[in-house]
C-alpha cells in the first residue's frame, strides 16, 4: 500500500527563530568562502608548491564564486611574498637586431632608465664645449700645423731640384706631375719637345722619369702621414672625450657594480660613444641649394643609449596578481610596436611593450581558459612559456607571410609565474584528454561544487552571505524571515532538501531584487514576502514559453488529460530546459498491443527522435516483461509505445515506469488514471530508480491541475528515492495539506500500478498463475491468448503449406 507524502515532506522551511539576530545589520561581513572546502585545499596545495607544472585549473559551474575566491585567495597570499625584479630592454650594441634583458631590484629600473637619460643630457652639453675648448683647438692645430709643415718641406726640396734641371710640378687630372720647362717657366708644347734632338729628348725623359719617380714617393709619403695624423686627431678626440664621459661611465659602474651585465653595457656605452663623436659635436646647419628650398633638418638619435622599463614593480607591495581579461596573443607576450616615417615601417628596442606575463612574473596570473582558447596562439604559446620557463616576445605572423622582413628579436625573459585558469568541469576534461601535453603543465585541479551540506554552520555562513552583499551595495538590511526564505531557495536551485546551492550569483541576484521591492513597497526591511514576491517576479519575467504550452494543452490543442480513465495511455513527466529557466511539461504516452512477435517497438526510435537512453529503457521494459511473464512460455507479443504529439528529441529513461504502465494496461485491458502522472526510472527488477528535475515536474502538472480546477483525484507518482530532493513551492503544499492533490512516493514499479488502476497487481502463486481480479491474471490471460492465436495461426499456415505440397504431387 502506498503511503501519501505529508505537507511537511515536500518542503524543508528554514525557521526564523533559527537566527539569533533581528535584522541582517545585526551580523558581520561573510569572511572566506564557503562550502568550498575541498577546492580551497587544491588551490592551498597548488599554491604553495613550487615545482614545474603545478599550475592549476579552476573548474565549477559558474556563479560558484570561483573568480572572487581565486582573487581573495592570491590577494592575501601575494603580499606575504617577496616584490619580483624590474625588466627593462637595452640596446645590444654587438647585435643590433637583438636586445638586452637586464633584470634589477623593484623601483631600480626607473632610476637606471633616468641615469642613463641624465647620462645623454650631461654628454650632450658637454662633450661640444670639450671640442670648442682652447686646449683643444691647441693640440690639434699643433698636429696640423707639424703635419703641414712637413709636407711643405718635401714637396719644397723637390720643386727646388726640378727647377734646376729645368723641370716644374704641376696640377693635372690626375694629380701632380712632373712637366719640363722652358726658361720661362712656361711648359714645353709637344711642337717644342718634339722639335728638340734626340740626344736631348732622352735626357729630357730620363730626368722626368726620375723626378716623377720621387714625387710619386713624396704623394705616397704624404697620404701615410695624412693617415697617421686622422689617427693622431682622432685619438686626440678620444682622449678629450674619454675626459668628459670616462669618471661619468665610472661612477654608474661603480653605482652597478652587484650587476656585470650593466657593468658590460655601459661599457660597450662608452666604446660607442667614443666612436660617434661627431653625434656629440655642433654642426651647422647646410645652406640650400636654392633659396626657396628648405631642407629637413636632421636629428642625430640617441635613442640607442635609452633604456626601455617594461617592467617597474618599485611601488609594488607583495607579488603581482594579474587577472588578464582578453588572453590574446599580443596581450599576454607583448609586442614590438611600429611607426610609419615616409612611408616605411620602422621600430627600435624602445617600442617594446610588455604583455601580463611580464608583469605577472614572480607572482600570478589568472585567465579564463575559454578565453585563452579563443584567441589565435595564446594557448600554445602559453604552453611553450610554462615549458621553456621563459617569455619570448615574437612576431607570431611571421611564419605565415610570404615574404620574411627582418624583425627585432627582444632577448628572452625567465619565467617564474603561477598560471591559474578558470573554465567549466566540460572544458577541463576536454583538454584534459585531447591535449597531451596539459597534465604535464595544470597538475592541480581545484573542483568547486555547485552545493553544499545545510548544517547549522553553513545556515549562518549563508546569513553572512546576506549581510555582506546588503553592506557592501548599501541595501535594506533583510530580517531573519527573509533570511529564512533565501535559504530556502539555496535548497530549491540545489535540488535537495539537506542541501544549499553554492551558486551565490544567484543568491545574490535574489538578494538585489528582493531590496527592490522592498523598496518599491515603501519599507525598511526586507521580509519574506519581499523575497518570495523576487522569486515569484522572476519568473514570471521568463515564464512565458511554459505558460504558452500551459494555455495550449487548456484549449487542447496540445491534448493532455487530467480526469476520467483511459486503457494504454498514461500521463508521463518530462522537463524543458531554456536555459534561463527550466520548467515540467506533461505528455500522453500511449501503447497499443496486437498479435505478432516484433516485440516492443519505440516509435520514436523508428523515426529517430529517440536518444540512447531512451532505447535503453525501452529494452528494460522488454527484459522486464521477458522475466516476469515469459518464465516457462516465450512472450508473443507485438507493442508499440510513444510519446503523442512529440515534435522533438527525446532522451533520458525517467518515463520508463510510465510507459511500462500504459504497456500493461494496454495488454491487460486495465484502464488507467489520467488524473495522475508518472515519473520514474525502472531496472529490470522492477525496482523504482530517482530522476532530475522531480520538483518541476510536479509542479508542471500540478499547474495544469489547478487551473482546471482540483477535485482531490489528481496527483503525481514519484521515486521514493526522490522525497528528499522535493522543495515544492507554496502552493503545492497548501493544496496537499487541504487534501486537493496527492503525491505518491513508490519504491517498486507495482506499487505505482495499484495506483493508476485501483487494482491489486496480484502476486503469483505456488502454480505460477496469478489470483483473479488482478492486473497481473489480466496481463497472463491476454498473453496466453495472443499465444494460443498465434499457434492456430500457425497450424493453419502449415495446413495451408501441406495441401499446396500435395496439389503440387498430384500435378506431377
Amino acid at each position: 500500500m502506498v503511503t501519501k507524502l505529508k505537507p511537511e515532506e515536500l518542503y524543508k522551511c528554514c525557521e526564523p527563530d533559527f537566527f539569533k539576530f533581528n535584522t541582517t545589520e545585526d551580523i558581520g561581513k561573510l569572511e572566506g568562502t564557503v562550502g568550498q572546502e575541498r577546492a580551497l585545499k587544491s588551490m592551498d596545495f597548488g599554491l604553495s608548491l613550487t615545482s614545474k607544472g603545478f599550475n592549476i585549473f579552476v573548474l565549477g559551474e559558474g556563479g560558484t564564486g570561483r573568480m572572487r575566491t581565486v582573487r581573495t585567495l592570491l590577494q592575501e597570499r601575494a603580499l606575504k611574498e617577496d616584490v619580483p625584479p624590474d625588466w627593462c630592454y637595452a640596446y645590444n650594441f654587438k647585435n643590433p637586431d637583438s636586445c638586452l634583458a637586464i633584470s634589477l631590484e623593484p623601483g631600480k629600473a626607473m632610476v637606471f632608465q633616468k641615469d642613463m637619460d641624465d647620462l645623454i643630457k650631461t654628454l650632450r652639453v658637454e662633450m661640444p664645449r670639450v671640442f670648442e675648448s682652447k686646449e683643444y683647438e691647441k693640440q690639434r692645430n699643433k698636429i696640423i700645423d707639424e703635419f703641414q709643415q712637413k709636407q711643405k718641406e718635401l714637396f719644397t726640396s723637390l720643386e727646388e731640384e726640378a727647377q734646376s734641371k729645368g723641370f716644374a710640378i704641376r696640377k693635372a687630372v690626375a694629380g701632380l706631375i712632373i712637366v719640363p720647362v722652358k726658361k720661362s717657366v712656361e711648359p714645353l708644347t709637344e711642337d717644342e719637345f718634339a722639335a728638340l734632338d734626340e740626344k736631348t729628348r732622352k735626357k729630357v725623359e730620363e730626368v722626368g722619369k726620375m723626378l716623377q719617380e720621387k714625387l710619386d714617393d713624396i704623394a705616397r709619403a704624404v697620404r701615410e702621414t695624412e693617415k697617421l695624423v686622422k689617427e693622431m686627431l682622432t685619438k686626440l678626440e678620444r682622449e678629450i672625450a674619454l675626459g668628459a664621459v670616462g669618471h661619468l661611465i665610472e661612477d654608474l659602474k661603480k653605482k652597478y657594480v652587484f650587476n656585470q651585465k650593466i657593468v658590460d653595457y655601459l661599457e660597450a656605452v662608452q666604446e660607442d660613444i667614443l666612436s660617434h663623436l661627431d653625434d656629440f659635436k655642433v654642426t651647422e646647419e647646410q645652406a640650400p641649394p636654392l633659396p626657396f628650398m628648405k631642407l629637413p633638418k636632421t636629428e642625430v638619435s640617441f635613442v640607442r643609449y635609452t633604456v626601455n622599463v617594461i617592467v617597474n614593480n618599485g611601488e609594488d607591495k607583495g607579488a603581482p596578481v594579474i587577472f588578464e581579461s582578453n588572453p590574446t596573443y599580443l596581450n599576454l607576450f607583448g609586442r614590438v610596436e611600429y611607426k610609419v616615417q615616409y612611408g616605411m615601417a620602422l621600430t627600435d628596442f624602445s617600442m617594446i611593450k610588455a604583455g601580463s606575463l611580464h608583469r605577472a612574473n614572480g607572482g600570478y596570473i589568472v585567465i579564463n581558459a575559454l578565453d585563452l582558447l579563443r584567441n589565435i596562439f595564446s594557448y600554445d604559446a602559453l604552453k611553450r612559456s610554462i615549458k621553456n620557463r621563459e617569455i619570448k616576445i615574437e612576431d607570431a605572423w611571421e611564419q605565415y607571410r610570404l615574404v620574411s622582413t627582418m624583425a627585432l628579436k627582444p632577448e628572452p625573459i625567465p619565467l617564474n609565474v603561477k598560471v591559474i585558469l578558470i573554465g567549466s568541469p566540460y572544458l577541463y576534461y576536454l583538454l584534459y584528454n585531447l591535449d597531451e601535453e596539459y597534465s604535464e603543465l595544470f597538475k592541480v585541479k581545484a573542483d568547486f561544487d555547485s552545493r553544499m551540506d545545510r548544517t547549522p554552520e553553513n545556515i549562518d555562513k549563508y546569513a553572512a552571505f546576506v549581510a555582506s552583499c546588503q553592506k557592501e551595495e548599501k541595501l535594506l538590511p533583510f530580517e531573519k524571515g527573509g533570511v529564512s526564505k533565501i535559504v530556502e531557495f539555496g535548497s530549491r536551485l540545489a535540488g535537495h532538501q539537506d542541501k544549499m546551492s553554492t551558486r551565490f550569483s544567484d543568491i545574490a541576484d535574489l538578494i538585489r531584487e528582493s531590496h527592490y521591492w522592498a523598496l518599491r513597497e515603501g519599507g525598511s526591511i526586507v521580509k519574506a514576502e519581499h523575497v518570495v514576491k523576487a522569486i515569484n517576479e522572476k519568473v514570471l519575467r521568463v515564464n512565458r514559453i511554459e505558460e504558452h504550452l500551459r494555455e495550449m494543452m487548456l484549449e487542447d490543442t496540445l491534448i493532455v488529460n487530467t480526469s476520467g480513465e483511459k486503457v494504454g495511455q498514461v500521463n508521463g513527466l518530462a522537463v524543458l530546459d531554456l536555459g534561463d529557466y527550466s520548467f515540467g511539461k506533461p505528455s500522453r504516452i500511449t501503447a497499443k498491443t496486437y498479435i505478432g512477435k516484433a516485440g516492443v517497438v519505440n516509435i520514436e526510435r523508428e523515426t529517430k527522435m529517440s536518444g540512447k537512453i531512451h532505447e535503453k529503457a525501452i529494452m528494460i521494459i522488454s527484459s522486464y516483461l521477458g522475466s516476469k511473464y515469459a518464465a516457462k512460455k516465450p512472450l508473443s507479443l507485438s507493442a508499440s509505445i510513444t510519446f503523442e504529439q512529440l515534435y522533438e528529441m527525446i532522451e533520458g529513461d525517467s518515463a520508463t515506469c510510465a510507459e511500462l504502465y500504459a504497456l500493461l494496461s494496454s495488454i491487460s485491458g486495465v484502464p488507467l488514471k489520467q488524473s495522475i502522472a508518472v515519473t520514474g526510472s525502472m531496472d529490470q527488477n522492477g525496482d523504482v530508480q530517482p530522476i532530475g528535475g522531480v520538483n518541476e515536474k510536479i509542479e508542471g502538472f500540478f499547474d495544469l491541475c489547478r487551473i482546471r480546477g482540483l477535485d482531490s483525484s489528481q496527483g503525481v507518482i514519484i521515486p521514493k528515492r526522490n522525497v528528499k530532493h522535493l522543495m515544492l513551492k507554496q502552493e503545492v503544499v497548501d493544496a496537499v495539506k487541504d487534501g486537493k492533490f496527492s503525491i505518491y512516493p513508490i519504491d517498486e514499479m507495482e506499487d505505482g500500478l495499484e495506483v493508476l488502476t485501483g487494482m491489486p497487481v496480484g502476486e503469483i502463486k505456488e502454480d505460477g498463475a496469478y489470483p483473479e481480479g488482478t492486473v497481473n491474471y489480466l496481463v497472463m490471460k491476454r498473453l496466453e491468448e495472443i499465444a494460443k492465436a498465434l499457434e492456430k495461426k500457425k497450424e493453419k499456415e502449415e495446413e495451408k503449406e501441406e495441401k499446396k505440397k500435395e496439389e503440387d504431387t498430384e500435378s506431377k
